[in-house]
């Protein structure tokens, strides 16, 4: 029987859950999802957790607070000014506490996204810590097929 591997192509279904028990992501019930281990399709401590586990297998997992997403890291929240924020995008943008927004690489060719947690009245202040850093998460998964 096959295991999973770094570099194994799987077939899963998988339910993501937060601290509280709320899904994030569960294709339970639905297509599953198709996934290389270490091409960043998942977190690392995500891949972690299904490494040994065999073709068929089904298992739980309660991933202790920064071990999926990381810590959180002070240095990832960030104060931009709105004179930036109108250069980039519509000038007439009002942003909220909890508004989600892409910002482009700096080579252009991807995004990421920061969270507003603050709006002062010429700043915006960003966080780009994954949502569920420093959190403890549940993960449960059945392996569909190992390749």
């Amino acid at each position: 029987m096959t295991s999973v591997q770094s570099g194994s192509f799987l077939t899963l279904h998988y339910r993501l859950a937060g601290p509280d028990g709320g899904d994030i992501v569960n294709t339970f019930g639905g297509t599953p999802a198709t996934l290389t281990i270490g091409a960043g399709d998942l977190s690392p401590g995500l891949e972690q957790a299904l490494i040994g586990l065999a073709d068929g297998a089904q298992a739980r997992f309660e991933l202790p607070p920064g071990a999926a997403f990381g810590e959180r890291n002070p240095q990832m929240m960030q104060r931009v000014k709105m004179s930036l924020m109108r250069e980039l995008g519509d000038e007439d943008t009002v942003y909220t506490v909890g508004d989600v927004v892409q910002f482009p690489t700096p080579d252009g060719q991807g995004s990421y996204a920061g969270m507003v947690r603050e709006v002062g009245e010429d700043w915006l202040l960003f966080d780009f810590n994954h949502p569920l850093a420093g959190q403890s998460v549940h993960f449960e998964v059945q392996i569909l097929g190992v390749l």
